[in-house]
């Protein structure tokens, strides 16, 4: 009996260690930014494309409604513009640069769930005119984002 018990302890031990370095598996790409509020943001010329990231959606679980701004709508680096409501929260979207509003994925309104889906490409929210480039630099690669994603995990 002490046998099995060594045993089972063992092998208790080892699965919780296989867990611990299971390490962060949400997807992040390379070419984008990120912010500290779990925005994705790509740079093309004077324009920004948005969105909530991977790890945001899987924490909120299946998003069943996305609140968009009106076109033409100023944002600022940091501040809210929108909301992401899912069965288990409901979460402000941050923008992670200041612009005006050129464009909303409208899809949204009727299928939010292409945000858990397809977070970075047709779940993307809003797409905005560059009012300061140099706030990018504020903002995280993918290298350091993951970093902190799998902190900010850890200590949750």
């Amino acid at each position: 009996m002490a046998a099995r018990f060594l045993w089972a302890s063992r092998v208790a031990s080892h699965l919780r260690i296989s867990v611990a370095q299971r390490g962060f598996a949400s997807v992040v790409l390379k070419d984008l930014k990120y912010a500290e509020s779990h925005e994705w943001v790509k740079i093309d010329g004077n324009k920004a494309t948005f969105g909530i990231t991977d790890h945001a959606q899987d924490h909120l679980g299946d998003v069943v409604y996305v609140e968009l701004p009106d076109l033409g709508r100023s944002v600022s680096q940091g501040e809210s513009f929108g909301a992401v409501e899912s069965v288990k929260a409901t979460s402000d979207i941050n923008s992670p640069v200041s612009g005006k509003v050129v464009e909303v994925n409208e899809v949204l309104t009727e299928s939010p769930g292409l945000v858990n889906t397809s977070p970075y490409e047709e779940g993307w929210i809003i797409k905005v005119e560059l009012s300061d480039a140099g706030e990018v630099e504020k903002l995280m690669d993918s290298d350091k984002y993951s970093k902190f994603c799998e902190e900010e995990d850890a200590t949750h």
